[in-house]
């Protein structure tokens, strides 16, 4: 089959995607990504073919906070383009579209202009349940009722949010008008699957979901089969104990524009120190960096966590979805420092099998007393034998996972 996936949004957003790409390239499909151009490199070294979308997550400053009303208007600019770049980008020929949360409320439209299968693939349980309230409202349970209620209401946002986009798309592709919510709703009746790359060891799957909502594990980002650590990250490795690694992704994006990226370098750097533990930080959007000349601290660009987080002593990070799933595949205990979104809830799950600390939240990171609360939050981590064993517990369920090979399977039932 010729196969289509449209992914859009942060590193974390895409990255676990490639992997899903070779892994169906492997099973004999020819696959294509599309994605923000910035991607094209990493989607071209999976072996996969890369298609542009013209949403820069980094344009619209998605990555910063905000309140809640800044975040949807960020959003609703960011998808506005979306469909149109989808609709391109699903040459004729393809016969199958594989859709993230971002772009599958577009490229269910897309599929049916061409009159071909779409599959959703999103990467956070985002359907209605009484089991938690939605991913993206924060961690307080309202009641089974209220949980489900809140859902549902969360879906009606979305749909308000996309809601010009699939007008517009709709009259581009020659469809008659339909809202996102009425497609929902028919493929919601004929129990069309969705399938959530994320694993039941860290969620378990919602009893009161319909058939056809599965959690098959996570799918991660493409590691080359020869990938090696940077020299001078595998020198600082042999150097001394494990290191804490520190890297809050396109999360603290707002700290550059802000003119805080030096002040948030300051408190981790201190944090580690008055820890008493090695460090590595990640530059990521922010820009952080350590001390130019400091042995006990190495600033690093971009490397796979695959590599890098079973040779740490804790990872302490934004609590994106990748990122957690990551840390947990490699039995290291984390530290999470939530953001906004799905994060909160990310943490919470951390917390609630054991494997992380209580969360600590990004905006304390500014507050007085910041550097004594990260601190003690990683000495913790670190020396507290039953964070590593929680995380260890859910690295062995993990393995036995097969997240991708789930996808396969429903792809050759598609076709």
């Amino acid at each position: 089959m010729k196969i289509l996936i449209a992914a859009a949004g942060s590193y974390g957003d895409v990255a676990p995607y490639t992997g899903l790409g070779a892994r169906l390239r492997e099973a004999g499909h020819t696959v294509a990504l599309a994605a923000d151009a910035s991607y094209a490199q990493l989607v071209r070294a999976a072996g996969l073919e890369f298609r542009s979308l013209p949403a820069d997550p980094r344009r619209e400053g998605s990555g910063a906070p905000g309140g809640k009303r800044e975040l949807m208007r960020r959003a609703a600019a960011f998808v506005r383009e979306l469909g149109p770049g989808i609709a391109g980008a699903a040459a004729p020929g393809t016969d199958l579209l594989l859709l993230s949360a971002t772009t599958a409320p577009l490229g269910r439209h897309v599929a049916e202009a061409l009159g071909i299968p779409s599959l959703d693939l999103p990467l956070q349980p985002n359907a209605p349940t009484g089991a938690f309230p939605p991913v993206v409202t924060g961690t307080r349970s309202l009641g089974r009722w209220g949980n489900r209620a809140a859902g549902r209401l969360s879906l009606r946002i979305v749909d308000r949010l996309y809601a010009d986009g699939v007008r517009d798309l709709r009259a581009q592709l020659g469809l008659p008008p339909a809202s996102a919510r009425a497609v929902r709703r028919r493929r919601n009746a004929d129990s069309r699957p969705v399938l959530h790359g994320v694993s039941p060891a860290l969620v378990p799957r919602p009893a009161d979901w319909r058939p056809g909502l599965e959690l098959v594990g996570n799918w991660w980002p493409y590691t080359a089969p020869d990938a090696t650590l940077p020299p001078e990250l595998e020198d600082f490795l042999a150097a001394g104990p494990p290191p804490v690694f520190v890297g809050f992704g396109s999360m603290a994006a707002g700290a550059r524009d802000n003119g805080g990226s030096e002040r948030l370098a300051a408190t981790v750097v201190g944090a580690l120190r008055r820890a008493g533990v090695r460090g590595v930080i990640q530059s990521g959007w922010a820009g952080l960096s350590g001390p130019a000349d400091g042995a006990d601290i190495l600033t690093v660009g971009e490397v796979p966590h695959a590599l890098l987080f079973p040779r740490t002593a804790a990872v302490v990070h934004h609590a994106g979805a990748g990122t957690t799933a990551a840390a947990l595949r490699a039995g290291v205990p984390a530290v999470p420092v939530p953001v906004t979104a799905d994060q909160p809830f990310w943490a919470a799950r951390l917390a609630a099998v054991g494997a992380g600390t209580d969360a600590v939240p990004f905006r304390a990171l500014a507050a007085e007393g910041a550097v004594e609360r990260l601190a003690e939050a990683i000495g913790r981590a670190v020396r507290e034998p039953s964070y590593r064993d929680a995380a260890t517990a859910v690295a062995r369920r993990m393995e036995a996972e097969d997240g991708a090979g789930e996808v396969i399977k429903a792809v050759e039932s598609a076709a």
